[in-house]
């Protein structure tokens, strides 16, 4: 695993206003770096972030009918008590999922460790199936990589597929808040997956999903919402005002209603607590766990956190680096600390793709603080041996 740079392609500005990927530059820096990646050998690809992002989500997979199947558990994940029963019937009724992220500390040198599952609203999933696919195409083209040169990269074809699997409903929908450019932009080439795997959809804006005479989900031209691809997460919708609706929603929601349990920073001391010793997983404890005062440098996470808000590394058990935010009343975990690969633009993180049940791709971002945020930048990656 290297970081190297490169020529930039000549206007992939333009290309990239021309296909939707407006929000390459946000809160007015670089989001996409047009000029550098990251670079692994097949055998790191393969039996290093691949494999293990395979079995991690089969771990994770079945730990959830015994989440789902502990009220104290559920509790613990600050699941709301009203909303226990939808959790578990939708594992029970075998609600359809569609993807997710992990997120894993990686540098070269040793096994990868989990860092958290995004399995509910991950972005970037533009970025790594569609972006970073022309750039290595160009970039090949260009001569500025060998024409031998690949990618860990079957999302969009593996997307397709997952959609396909979807029964066909009148109108699939695809619902965000439309006024943020990067979940407007992610739902809009999800929506075209679902297109290309033969469906019709609609796009409308998380405020403008209504309830009908019936008590059922309908949007603003009245039409029945059947099905709805939701860029929002659950520890939100689970709060809203009609909340109560959700019991009789069945299989309308992507993702279901039990991943929940599995994009909580609490599914982490879970996985360890099953899996001691693994070597693809960090020592994590709850808060209250007495077996977590052996650690000595680690990361309080909260349970519930976006875009790495309210994360605290400590060292030797001081506190050394903080960030900001709103989260942090439901709880933390604490997590042994990795260090993450270090170049002298940053830190990396590697984002390892699951479609369904199949590990499939990767996307990387890298940050100048040891806690990627939002103003994180995506760095494409290439498979060269």
């Amino acid at each position: 695993m290297q970081r190297i740079t490169l020529r930039e392609r000549p206007g992939w500005r333009d290309k990239a206003n021309e296909v939707g990927f407006g929000f390459h530059e946000m809160y007015g820096e670089p989001y996409w770096l047009d000029d550098a990646a990251y670079t692994f050998t097949l055998e790191e690809i393969e039996t290093s972030i691949e494999e293990p992002s395979q079995e991690l989500h089969d771990m994770c997979m079945d730990l959830v009918g015994d989440i789902v199947g502990n009220e104290e558990i559920l509790e613990r994940l600050a699941i709301p008590q009203d909303h226990h029963d939808l959790v578990r019937h939708s594992w029970e009724r075998g609600d359809r999922h569609l993807y997710g992220r992990f997120d894993l500390a990686y540098d070269g040198t040793g096994p990868a460790k989990l860092l958290e599952y995004n399995a509910d609203t991950p972005t970037s999933v533009f970025e790594t199936a569609y972006f970073q696919y022309e750039w290595l195409t160009d970039m090949i083209a260009l001569g500025h990589l060998p024409s031998n040169a690949d990618q860990y990269n079957l999302l969009q074809e593996t997307l397709i597929d997952a959609f396909r699997q979807f029964p066909e409903e009148p109108i699939f929908h695809f619902a965000a808040v439309t006024e943020n450019d990067e979940d407007r932009g992610t739902t809009v080439y999800l929506m075209n997956c679902a297109i290309q795997a033969g469906h019709r959809v609609a796009l409308l804006d998380m405020a403008d999903i209504g309830i009908d005479e019936g008590g059922r989900f309908a949007d603003l031209d009245g039409r029945i919402i059947e099905r709805c691809f939701k860029l929002y997460p659950w520890e939100f919708l689970l709060r809203e005002p009609f909340a109560d609706r959700l019991s009789s929603a069945g299989q309308v929601f992507v993702e279901p209603a039990w991943k929940s349990v599995l994009s909580n920073k609490g599914l982490l001391p879970l996985l360890w607590n099953r899996h001691p010793g693994h070597p693809n997983l960090l020592a994590s404890y709850f808060l209250d766990d007495p077996a977590a005062a052996a650690l000595t440098d680690y990361v309080r996470k909260p349970l519930l956190s976006r875009e790495g808000e309210n994360v605290t590394i400590f060292e030797r058990g001081r506190e050394m680096l903080a960030a900001p935010g709103d989260y942090g009343a439901e709880g933390f975990v604490l997590q042994a600390y990795a260090p993450l690969f270090r170049s002298d633009t940053g830190y990396a993180v590697l984002g390892s793709w699951v479609v369904g049940d199949r590990a499939c791709a990767l996307g990387m971002r890298e940050d100048t603080s040891r806690i990627t945020a939002n103003l994180s930048r995506f760095v494409p990656h290439v498979i060269l041996d």
